[in-house]
């Protein structure tokens, strides 16, 4: 591209202006020549890098998996039986003195073992272990919304990062017009409403970037806290890929969720484990057993063992176990319309991510081959325009911050593909190759 004709002699000082200006628009605003995206790529915090530090380092996510490992712990503890009762005793002892030659004193040692009826015990430890299943599955699902939430910040974050340099490469360029428009004023074929024009958007860029520097530290604040640090680490230069192909059929998807998703499994786990509690809660009315063995040392007469055979009577059987009975049955209830309820939010989620994943690709292709090299190319006639004074500088600015806005939205779109797609993920408990 030429340099800027002027009316006059043209100071030698134009023609860099006018060669950048050419360059930055021909080449796209935002893009780092290859040295400076090889230090970038140096100095980078890869995605599967954070991923993995928020699953070793989230506090959250590790009270979970102790959680989990506290149900698993119960399950034992639910199918033994109870402990046995073991009392010592001095009976029959006179109160006017301890002497040992009554006939009916003794020394006492007792022995008591409860038995459950048949059945409550298995389906005690049957519950715990449901639950514990349930909460194992449960960890899963909160590793799975941590990874989500962590990828949505992260591609947030990226996109903040490339925004900032397109404004910052577009406001160079601004500057670039700014020395342009003072130059032609100075030689007398400008205007001096061109050069305050030029002033005006080199303030406004910079107020946006000043802005869009403080909502970065905000972003990487919450990035380092779903990383489990705190916010005075650094967050370097991230990674944006380009969006990648259309996601699977929603009947597909749907199917995936159902059966994948950790939340889902443990929603079953739980309808399982209200279940094992209402058998558990149906044997109630059934007596325990309980057997004793007593032996009796007497001083100055032989020994005596003793037997005995009780069992409980549901006396109260009205206000205990017949309650007992239709709680852990209403209880049962609870989990299957919570299991419904999941289900039906998971498919209403999925609906939206897919949604969201089509809409962002669309408009990023469209973007990229129509709307963005169409406004370059505006760009580029207005400049030669502008040469010649066939158009106001109005009209060239206002087209530079036009593809400076496309350029931003490109780079959103990008963010906004994948974080949907990352809700996707989630919500199908599969792995990023499976979905795709």
């Amino acid at each position: 591209m030429s340099a800027v004709h002027l009316a006059g002699p043209r100071p030698a000082r134009l023609r860099p202006i006018a060669w950048f200006a050419g360059v930055a628009l021909s080449s796209g605003i935002g893009v780092p020549p290859p040295a400076v995206a090889a230090l970038q790529e140096a100095d980078t915090l890869r995605l599967s890098d954070a991923i993995a530090l928020a699953r070793e380092g989230n506090p959250m996510l590790r009270a979970f998996r102790l959680r989990a490992e506290a149900a698993h712990a119960r399950i034992p503890q639910a199918g033994v039986l109870p402990d046995p009762v073991v009392s010592f005793g001095l009976r029959n002892r006179p109160l006017d003195g301890f002497g040992a030659d009554e006939r009916m004193t003794a020394n006492t040692f007792q022995i008591q073992q409860s038995l459950p009826w048949p059945g409550k015990l298995g389906s005690a430890e049957r519950r715990e272990s449901h639950l514990a299943n349930a909460a194992s599955l449960t960890a899963g699902e909160m590793e799975a919304q941590l990874v989500f939430r962590l990828k949505t910040a992260y591609y947030e974050l990226a996109f903040r990062d490339r925004a900032l340099g397109i404004m910052r490469a577009t406001r160079n360029l601004l500057r670039e017009f700014l020395d342009v428009s003072n130059t032609l004023y100075s030689v007398g074929t400008g205007l001096q409403n061109d050069v305050l024009q030029a002033q005006v958007a080199v303030a406004s860029m910079t107020e946006g970037i000043t802005a869009a520097e403080q909502s970065r530290l905000a972003m990487a604040a919450r990035l380092n806290a779903l990383l489990g640090r705190g916010p005075e680490h650094g967050v370097p230069a991230l990674q944006l890929p380009d969006p990648g192909e259309a996601l699977p059929r929603m009947e597909a998807l749907m199917a995936q969720a159902a059966e994948g998703r950790p939340a889902l499994r443990a929603a079953r786990a739980e309808i399982r484990a209200a279940e094992s509690a209402y058998e558990t809660a149906r044997r109630t009315l059934y007596p325990d057993l309980r057997l004793a063995a007593d032996y009796a040392q007497r001083p100055q007469f032989p020994d005596m063992l003793g037997f005995s055979v009780g069992f409980s009577v549901p006396l109260w059987a009205g206000s205990r176990q017949l309650p007992l009975r239709d709680e852990a049955l209403a209880r049962q209830a609870v989990a299957e319309a919570t299991e419904l309820d999941l289900r039906n939010e998971t498919f209403a989620r999925l609906a939206e991510a897919r949604a969201e994943s089509d809409r962002a690709l669309g408009l990023y292709d469209l973007y990229s081959t129509s709307i963005l090299p169409q406004a370059r190319a505006a760009v580029e006639s207005s400049l030669s325009a502008y040469r010649v004074g066939e158009v106001d500088f109005t009209t060239l600015v206002q087209n530079e911050l036009t593809v400076n806005r496309y350029e931003i939205e490109r780079v959103r779109l990008t963010a906004s593909y994948h974080a949907a797609v990352a809700e996707i993920e989630a919500l199908t408990g599969a792995r990023p190759e499976v979905i795709r």
